[in-house]
Order: structure tokens, then C-alpha cells, then sequence
């Protein structure tokens, strides 16, 4: 069964930093593209970043490069974001999401605030 599990998000002031996680279990974790969303209540999900199987290769979304990074460790079957300099409309649920045979896989979310 595939489970992905988020953790890390909260409440974080403009311009400060936040590190999410998501633990994966389930499949195979070190073949799998690894992507995370966010998501605005009303609005569609947006990609993030995403990260290939070996962690070579990110791809970021414009709003977010220079200031995201994601990294996986695929020992600890675990894919990761890092968020500097935060800005209000960062704020969003952020979700770990993959595709394992043609299934996409959510995990459970993390609420990241940027506010003063």
C-alpha cells in the first residue's frame, strides 16, 4: 500500500524559511519521480518541484526558483522541501505526490502559513 506522510509545515513569518518532508512507503521509492504540489482552497494545484528517481534532475516552478529547493535521500525513502525566503502567497497546503503504475498517490497534506 502506498503511503505518503508530510510533515514540517506551520506557521512562518515573510521571509522566513521552512523545511517540509514526506516519507514514502509502499513501492519502490528509489524508481519514482517524486513531485510536490500546493494547493489554495478554490484555486487548481500547482506544481512546485518536482525531482527524478536519482535525484539529478528538479525542475521548479518559476514562482519558486531561486528561493525552493527540493533533495531526496532515497535510503530513508524520503523526498524533501526546502522554502527560503517565504512570501505570503506561499501560503498553501503542500502535498507529496508520485505515480506508481499509472496511480497518482497523494499524502495526507502540510499547511505552510506565511504571515506576520
Amino acid at each position: 500500500q502506498v503511503q505518503l506522510v508530510e510533515s514540517g509545515g506551520g506557521l512562518v513569518q515573510p521571509g522566513g524559511s521552512r523545511s517540509l518532508s514526506c516519507a514514502a512507503s509502499g513501492f519502490s521509492f528509489s524508481t519514482y519521480t517524486m513531485n510536490w504540489y500546493r494547493q489554495v482552497p478554490g484555486e487548481e494545484r500547482e506544481l512546485v518541484a518536482s525531482i527524478s528517481s536519482s535525484g539529478v534532475e528538479t525542475n521548479y516552478a518559476d514562482s519558486v526558483k531561486g528561493r525552493f529547493t527540493i533533495s531526496r535521500d532515497n535510503a530513508k525513502r524520503t523526498v524533501y522541501l526546502q522554502m527560503n525566503s517565504l512570501l505570503p502567497e506561499d501560503t498553501a497546503v503542500y502535498y507529496c505526490i508520485t505515480r506508481v503504475w499509472g496511480v497518482e498517490y497523494w499524502g495526507q497534506g502540510a499547511q505552510v502559513t506565511v504571515s506576520s
